[in-house]
């Protein structure tokens, strides 16, 4: 059976900027996934995520930001993997840095993404983001 993982991707990028939970968000994520974050400035070490781990992390980034959005820039499909170049602006719930409430921080992100039978294994996070000042 084919899947379409670039329209996953993006089904799944509307999903994540919409979400009220993070259970809408597990539908995406085969049992055996693995996140990877890596050093950025909010997250200062190399941080590997299973899927209890991005449930957490979700319910987390739910207290933190009002809203969330993305602008995918460019995708790129390869065998089972699709790339993507995406603007993040998040709308902050709590202030960070100087950024207070209701203000918004901006990053710009590389997201790998490798499928297995239509759900998301693998998933690598390259973010940058924009000074907190």
């Amino acid at each position: 059976m084919t899947h379409d993982n670039n329209a996953i991707v993006k089904e799944f990028i509307h999903t994540l900027q919409n979400r009220k939970s993070a259970a809408e968000l597990l539908r995406f994520y085969h049992p055996d996934v693995e996140q990877i974050e890596f050093p950025n400035t909010l997250t200062k070490a190399k941080t590997i995520r299973t899927l209890a781990d991005l449930e957490n992390a979700s319910n987390k980034g739910n207290k933190v930001l009002q809203k969330e959005e993305y602008e995918i820039l460019k995708s790129y499909s390869f065998k089972n993997t699709v790339i993507i170049e995406a603007i993040w602006t998040g709308t902050l719930a709590l202030p960070i840095g100087a950024i207070p409430i209701g203000g918004q921080m901006k990053a710009y992100f590389a997201q790998f993404y490798e499928f297995k039978d239509g759900k998301i294994v693998k998933q690598r996070n390259y973010d940058c983001f924009e000074p907190f000042s």
